[in-house]
């Protein structure tokens, strides 16, 4: 066995490791609130959120789940929020793409912690972006009072999908609503404002305020089946357009409703149907150095995503920091921007380190970017980068300029947009190369990935510095020992803050995917965008 063999099998095993350790987590993700939580569901006649998802979607439909680390190692003084409390994501009903939405009832009876509104909100921004039927399985106690400050009133709060709602009406999106459980207070409003609203018998029911404040607000005695079940809403309010006797012929009508919606106009996004070759998926896993901090031939990552592993550079000569061309995914045309980590050298004669963006890649970048926009090309970011680089020389070579030229057009880009985190995603670099901030259609990272300003041991030092000037002021003194510790302690929890679980808990990414299931993603998020027509590209101020 070379050397070069011996690396690849340790560089497998230890990215193999990290795949376990995704899919453990995930397993515990998926339990929701527990089996205990789970039987009382049961005892109910109800189906669990993720059961109902699965029956619903087409056989054999692939679901992409968004946000299944929402709220990850969060709210553990309240007993913590699987998932954020709703499961989502998208697939195919009826044929068709869609998103599905569906609270789980595991999980404090629903309840919308400030991460589940969050959850939501972007649930209905993928919708919006791409034209997508969507489809609420509502089933929800609602606001989880305790935290009830953070998630009712701002702007990006539970109103904001109400708000949502109205505009997705306006925008022609096809909104099915079915109530499988509680749906009270403000919450009542998502089934009514949706296209579709339906309700199973016994056990949903749908008011504005429950028996309970009836009584205290008004005085008046009732009990809630009478006050807003399935018969009250359906045979004497007419809020509700039909009643059904269980889950299952509930989810019936929504395949029903959903195999009989007509075709819109398309983006158009260039398709080849002509069969393909799959390169072997389970290399990507040996390509990625266990030891991060050594270089690695970004090109062969890209060649085993792409059809054939067939892709041709765009200046492939210059702006050797970053990779730019064109391939196919699954017979799509896709325009792919990725960090090179090798160390390059330029015509000068120049070093280069690898995941540093310089003026010149940054200017190659922002050229690509623009002819994937008059091409009508979708946009794949592969992201491993340490950020812009700084110095006397990138300074004098106008590195502000270029960076600014690369952020822009990558922000003012109307072709979708997809970023995978394979790395690093430090600093304006997370920015240049289409962070969530840059309104990515999806964004997922590798159980490899690192987001923050800097890397651990640079922000450490950083912040060991402030440490130390502040103790100085009040007149003590740092041993070595006491630096060491506290520096250890500064690394320690600024890594915490840099994993991928930390992002994904946050919604920063969409999700933590195994490196093998990249080109389902991708290649669905395309198929998902060519569902609306992009505008006409326009750069805005971009200086030449």
């Amino acid at each position: 066995m070379t050397s070069e063999q011996l690396e690849f099998n340790k560089n497998e095993d230890k990215l193999g490791q990290l795949v376990g350790k995704l899919n453990r987590n995930l397993s515990l993700i998926y339990e929701g609130g527990g089996a205990k939580s789970a039987s009382k569901q049961k005892s109910k006649n109800k189906m669990l959120a993720r059961e109902r998802i699965d029956y619903l979607k087409d056989d054999g439909a692939e679901f992409l789940e968004i946000g299944a680390f929402a709220g990850y190692g969060m709210y553990e003084e309240h007993g913590g929020c699987p998932a954020g409390g709703v499961v989502g994501g998208i697939t195919k009903v009826g044929g068709r793409n869609c998103i599905i939405v569906a609270n789980d009832a595991t999980v404090k009876a629903g309840a919308w912690f400030p991460i589940t509104g969050k959850k939501n909100l972007r649930f209905q921004e993928i919708a919006m972006e791409n034209n997508l039927p969507i489809i609420y399985l509502v089933d929800s106690a609602g606001v989880y009072l305790p935290m009830q400050d953070e998630i009712f009133p701002d702007k990006e709060h539970f109103g904001r999908i109400f708000r949502n709602n109205a505009k997705m009406s306006s925008m022609g999106i096809i909104q099915i609503a079915a109530v499988m459980g509680s749906c009270v207070a403000g919450g009542a409003y998502l089934p009514i404002m949706s296209d579709e609203a339906l309700i199973v018998d016994k056990t949903g029911s749908i008011f504005l305020a429950g028996s309970y404040l009836v009584k205290a607000a008004i005085g008046e005695d009732i009990d809630n089946e009478t006050l807003g079940g399935s018969v009250s809403q359906t045979e004497i309010s007419g809020v509700i357009d039909d009643r059904f006797p269980n889950d299952r012929s509930c989810l019936d009508r929504i395949k029903f409703l959903m195999d009989k919606i007509g075709d819109f106009k398309t983006a158009g996004f260039n398709k080849s149907e002509t069969r393909f070759n799959i390169p072997d998926q389970k290399k990507l896993l040996g390509i990625l150095p266990h030891d991060r901090s050594k270089p690695y031939e970004s090109i062969k990552l890209i060649e085993q995503l792409v059809d054939n592993g067939e892709f041709e550079q765009y200046k492939k000569e210059f702006g050797k920091t970053i990779i730019t061309g064109f391939g196919r995914i699954n017979g799509w045309a896709v325009g792919i921007v990725a960090n090179n980590r090798m160390l390059v050298k330029t015509k000068k004669g120049e070093m280069q380190f690898g995941g540093v963006i310089y003026s010149d890649s940054a200017d190659k970048a922002a050229r690509f970017i623009m002819n994937c926009n008059q091409k009508k090309i979708p946009l794949v970011f592969l992201q491993d980068v340490t950020g812009f680089m700084v110095g006397s020389r990138s300074e004098h070579a106008g590195i502000i300029k270029d960076g600014a030229k690369m952020v822009n057009a990558m922000a003012n880009s109307t072709v979708p947009k997809f970023t995978v985190i394979v790395g690093n995603s430090y600093g304006a670099g997370n920015y240049a190369m289409c962070g969530k901030a840059y309104d990515p259609r999806l964004i997922v990272a590798w159980p490899t990935a690192k987001i923050a300003v800097m890397g651990g041991e640079q922000a450490a030092k950083v912040l060991l510095q402030i440490e130390k000037a502040s103790l100085k002021k009040t007149g003590q003194e740092i041993t070595e020992k006491d630096e060491k510790a506290l520096l250890d302690k500064i690394i320690n929890r600024y890594n915490e803050q840099t994993t991928p679980e930390y992002a994904a808990s946050r919604l920063w990414v969409d999700a933590i995917i195994d490196p093998t299931k990249t080109r389902d993603w991708i290649c669905t998020g395309i198929e998902v965008a060519n569902n609306k027509p992009v505008e006409k590209f326009n750069v805005g101020v971009l200086q030449t």
